[in-house]
């Protein structure tokens, strides 16, 4: 995105304000909290494919670059709303040269899962099995309907709350600085 007076892109506000590690996140604290099941995961570097399920806004996307920084593997990034079989066989080949030339693991983030039909959803299995990838999905959709029983049974699934109104606080303050800087400027 630019301003209307430049060339130079302007990184929107929610970027800015992207959490960079876990304990910079928003809410989700019967996930992430001290001793929570995916602090315990994230905390010992030791990831496991996983489902995020919850309303939009509330941290998914977020959550899954934390697993791949926090696992120190590459970031591959797919929309199942927009990517097909050949999308995700290009993921597998990035995934296979960042194990094969750099020795690094990936977390593969699928955003809207339940968008993919089984083919697509099967095609993911065989390098979730042989641990090529970390596969990490979200949706706004009850994955027990929306993804197929076996990519279900290779996933731990994790409900994500809404945000309450402490949390939006909490952003807003975070969010002042940011706002004061453009007014200013």
């Amino acid at each position: 995105m630019t301003d209307l007076f430049s060339k130079i892109p302007v990184q929107p506000l929610a970027e800015k304000m992207r959490p960079r590690s876990v304990d910079e996140v928003v809410g989700q604290r019967h996930l992430l909290g001290q001793g929570k099941p995916l602090r315990r995961a994230f905390d010992a570097k030791k990831l496991h494919s996983f489902i995020l399920w919850g309303p939009p806004g509330v941290g998914k996307t977020t959550l899954g670059r934390l697993a791949a920084n926090v696992a120190n593997s590459e970031f591959v990034s797919i929309s199942a709303v927009l990517a097909g079989v050949k999308e995700v066989r290009a993921a597998i080949d990035v995934a296979q040269n960042a194990l094969d030339v750099q020795g690094k693991s990936t977390v593969l983030f699928v955003d809207e899962i339940h968008r993919f039909n089984r083919a697509q959803q099967d095609a993911l299995l065989p390098h979730i099995e042989s641990g090529l990838f970390i596969f990490v999905g979200s949706t706004t959709e009850n994955p027990s309907f929306e993804v197929n029983s076996a990519l279900l049974s290779r996933a731990q699934v994790y409900v994500l709350q809404p945000l309450n109104e402490a949390d939006f606080r909490q952003l807003y303050l975070r969010a002042l600085p940011h706002l004061n800087a453009i007014s200013s400027g």
